[in-house]
Parts: C-alpha cells; sequence; structure tokens
C-alpha cells in the first residue's frame, strides 16, 4: 500500500492515500458538476466527512477524506443547470437508513421518492445535493455488512 504525502498539494491539511486504479496505473477521482462551489463543498464534505484540499482553484475545489484514504470527490463549476437523470451516482450505505436521510436533507438535500424503494432486501432513498445531482441513500441487506467490522 501506497502513501503519498501531498499535505503540500492539499493545503497542509491532509496526507493523502489516494484511490488507485489497474494495479496503480493512476489514482481514480470522481467529478461533480455543480453551480456553486462553495455550497457544493459546504454540502460533500459535511454529508461524506471529508474536508477542503486547500482553496478552490476556479472552477475546481477538491474533496479528500478528513483520514486521507479514498476517493477524491473533485467539484467542478458549471454555467449550465442540470436538466436530466445523471448517469452516474454515489451510493452513501448504511445500517441506519432514516437517519441517514433526516442528516443529509438537514444539510440541504431533497429527497426524491416518498417511499423507499426495496429490491432483494436492500432499502434506499434517492435524494438530490443542492444543485439536483442524484445520490442514494442505501440500506443494505443484512448479510452486506462483514460481522469483523460492526462498529
Amino acid at each position: 500500500m501506497l502513501v503519498c504525502d501531498r499535505a503540500a498539494q492539499y493545503g497542509g491539511t491532509v496526507s493523502r492515500q489516494p484511490q488507485r486504479y489497474a494495479g496503480g496505473r493512476g489514482e481514480l477521482t470522481v467529478v461533480l458538476d455543480c453551480a456553486d462551489l462553495g455550497r457544493a463543498a459546504e454540502f460533500w464534505t459535511a454529508a461524506l466527512g471529508y474536508v477542503r484540499a486547500g482553496d478552490a482553484q476556479d472552477p475546481y475545489q477538491a474533496l479528500v477524506p478528513s483520514d486521507g484514504i479514498g476517493l477524491e470527490l473533485l467539484l467542478q463549476r458549471v454555467p449550465e443547470a442540470k436538466d436530466a437523470k445523471n448517469r452516474l451516482h454515489l451510493d452513501l450505505r448504511t445500517r441506519e437508513l432514516e437517519q441517514e436521510v433526516a442528516r443529509v436533507l438537514a444539510l440541504g438535500a431533497a429527497v426524491l421518492t416518498p417511499e423507499p424503494l426495496h429490491e432483494d432486501g436492500w432499502t434506499w432513498h434517492i435524494l438530490a445535493d443542492p444543485d439536483g445531482n442524484e445520490f442514494c441513500v442505501v440500506e443494505p441487506a443484512p448479510d452486506y455488512w462483514d460481522p469483523a467490522t460492526e462498529q
């Protein structure tokens, strides 16, 4: 496991261990379009427990996990409004569906499904961030969780 110390790149706030792909050929980053970098950063840092990776470099703001391990979320300010369903979305998997839905609603999300959806023991709601980007809060089937990681 390679640990990359990029504290200077990320404003001296976090030592990064990025998510690698293809056997270490590069780093995987998810890019999310938004209208307002500040508003999107405030929502997603609170929703995911991420931190801003230094100051925004217009039109971008990088967000990284506060523990330094995992995917970077790169917010990209774009002039056009969202007008169709996302072809890619984030799933927030949780053991406590209703509590997690309530938490992200309090952060500014909007619920798009009036009732939870169900499939093969999984239950979820579809929500939208303040820019209208869909994401799901999902409670997996009970056998999804590894008993060794129960907290």
